[in-house]
C-alpha cells in the first residue's frame, strides 16, 4: 500500500522516451564517431603522403593574467611544424596585472615570430570576443588560428589544420582536439577528461560524419581570414563566442570540419567552485545563443542542419530534463509514492538504458585510449556526481538569464601551475 497514490503513468511514459531518444541519438553518434576515428587514420596517412604548401598563419592568444601558463603555451606555438616564414605568433595582452607581459616580451626579444599586442587602457577587460576583436587588426595573413592561453599543442597540430583548408575550399574553419593536460591532478580534472573525449568522439567526430557539422571549441582552430571579417568578427556579448560564431559560419554557407589527430592540451579546473563558474558561463553563453537565433533555424536551407544544431543549442536542457526525471521517478518508486497503471518491465527498460550509456560513453573514449576498468568505474561514480551537478547549474543559469536578467558578463577560469603529463 503506498503512502501516496500519484498516477504519473504518463509522465513515466514521456520520461521513458525522452531518455531513450537522448540516448539512442548519442549512441548513433558514437558509432559516426568510430567510422570518423577509422577514416581519420586513413586522413592522415594520406596527408602525410603528399602535404601541400601552406599559407601563412597568424597565431592570436588572449591573455589576461595568464603569468602561471603563458611561457609553456608561447614556447611551445615556437616548437610548431610550422614554416617559420609563414607563421606569427601574437599573443593579445588584455590589461594583465601580472607578468604576463614581460614573459612574452622575453620570449619575442629571442623569437622574431612572436609579437605582443597590449590593448589600449580602456578598450579591454570586456572577455575574449574583445580582445579577439581588437588582435584581429593585426592579421595580415590568410589564415588565423586561435589558441587559449593554457594550451601547448602537439608540434604537428597546426599544420594538419591548416593543410584542410589548403585541401578543401568549401572550408571555412577546421577544429582539432583537445585534451586534458591536468587529468590526474584531482578526481574533479578526471571526471572533466571522460567529459571532454566523449563530448568530442560524438558530438564533434560524429556529427562531422553524419552531418558534415561541427562546432567551433574556444581553442585550437583555424579558419580563413577572410572569412572572420566577412562575418564582422565575434560578437562580443557571447560568452560562449566559438558556438555563436559556428552558426553564423553555417549560415554563410561554410563548413567547419573536426580534425582528431590535430591535438593540443589544455588546463581544466582542479576546484569545483572554478568548475561550476566556468560552466555557468557555458550554460549562460548558451542562453544568448539560443535566444539569439532560435527564430533563424525554421529559415536555414537544410533542415538536417537546422535539426542538428536545434538540438545542440537545446543539449543542456535535453541532458537536464532526462536527469531530473530520473531522479524524480527513481525516488518516488523507490518510495512507494507511485501507482502506476501500466504494465511492463519497466525496471529493466530503466537498466539498460543505464547500460547503454555506459557502453557509448566506453566506446567514446576508447578513441584515445582511456576504456581502463578504472575509468568504466569512474563514469559510473560520474553519473550519479558529476552528472547530477548539472541540474544545479542549469537551473542557475536560467534564473539569472530569465528571472533577474543579469547581466552578463566575461569570467575568466583561474589557471593552475600544473606540470605537463
Amino acid at each position: 500500500m503506498s503512502i501516496l497514490e500519484l498516477d504519473l503513468s504518463a509522465l513515466f511514459v514521456v520520461a521513458i522516451i525522452l531518455i531513450w531518444f537522448t540516448i539512442a541519438y548519442q549512441f548513433v553518434l558514437t558509432i559516426f564517431g568510430f567510422i570518423n576515428f577509422v577514416r581519420s587514420l586513413r586522413e592522415r596517412r594520406a596527408v602525410d603522403a603528399n602535404f601541400p604548401n601552406l599559407p601563412d598563419c597568424t597565431i592570436l592568444i588572449p591573455a589576461h593574467n595568464e603569468a602561471k601558463v603563458i611561457r609553456a603555451t608561447v614556447e611551445a606555438m615556437c616548437r610548431l611544424e610550422y614554416p617559420n616564414s609563414l607563421l606569427r605568433i601574437i599573443v593579445i595582452n588584455d590589461g594583465s596585472s601580472d607578468e604576463t607581459r614581460e614573459i612574452v616580451q622575453d620570449i619575442a626579444a629571442r623569437d622574431s615570430r612572436v609579437a605582443l599586442f597590449d590593448i589600449p587602457e580602456g578598450e579591454g577587460g570586456k572577455g575574449k570576443s574583445r580582445a579577439l576583436n581588437l588582435g584581429l587588426g593585426c592579421v595580415e595573413t590568410e589564415l588565423v588560428a586561435i589558441y587559449d592561453a593554457d594550451n601547448t599543442p602537439n608540434t604537428n597540430a597546426l599544420r594538419y589544420l591548416a593543410a584542410q583548408l589548403v585541401l578543401h575550399p568549401e572550408l571555412g574553419a577546421v577544429i582539432g582536439k583537445f585534451r586534458t593536460v591536468n587529468k590526474s591532478a584531482t578526481l574533479l580534472t578526471r571526471f572533466i577528461n571522460l567529459e571532454t573525449l566523449s563530448f568530442q568522439s560524438m558530438l564533434q567526430a560524429g556529427r562531422w560524419q553524419m552531418h558534415n557539422i561541427a562546432t567551433l571549441p574556444g581553442t585550437n582552430f583555424v579558419m580563413r581570414t577572410s572569412l572572420i571579417h566577412e562575418l564582422g568578427g565575434w560578437d562580443e556579448e557571447a560568452l560562449t563566442e566559438d558556438s555563436e560564431l559556428s552558426i553564423r559560419i553555417y549560415e554563410r554557407g561554410s563548413k567547419i570540419k573536426y580534425i582528431p589527430y590535430a591535438v593540443t592540451y589544455e588546463q581544466e579546473p582542479q576546484e569545483w567552485r572554478i568548475w561550476i563558474k566556468q560552466r555557468m558561463r557555458w550554460v549562460r553563453g548558451n542562453n544568448y545563443v539560443v535566444a539569439k537565433f532560435w527564430k533563424e533555424l525554421p529559415n536555414f536551407k537544410s533542415k538536417r542542419m537546422a535539426f542538428d544544431l536545434l538540438y545542440t543549442l537545446s543539449l543542456y536542457y535535453i541532458f537536464f530534463a532526462a536527469v531530473v526525471f530520473s531522479d524524480l521517478l527513481f525516488i518516488v518508486s523507490a518510495a512507494n509514492l507511485v501507482s502506476m497503471n501500466l504494465p511492463g518491465p519497466y525496471t529493466l527498460v530503466w537498466g539498460l538504458a543505464f547500460l547503454l550509456f555506459m557502453v557509448e560513453l566506453l566506446l567514446a573514449i576508447s578513441y584515445d585510449d582511456e576504456d581502463s576498468l578504472g575509468n568504466a568505474a569512474m563514469l559510473v561514480v560520474m553519473y550519479f556526481t558529476y552528472c547530477q551537478l548539472w541540474i544545479y547549474i542549469v537551473i542557475k543559469a536560467w534564473y539569472q538569464d530569465f528571472v533577474k536578467k543579469e547581466k552578463r558578463v566575461w569570467v575568466k577560469t583561474i589557471r593552475f601551475e600544473t606540470p605537463s603529463e
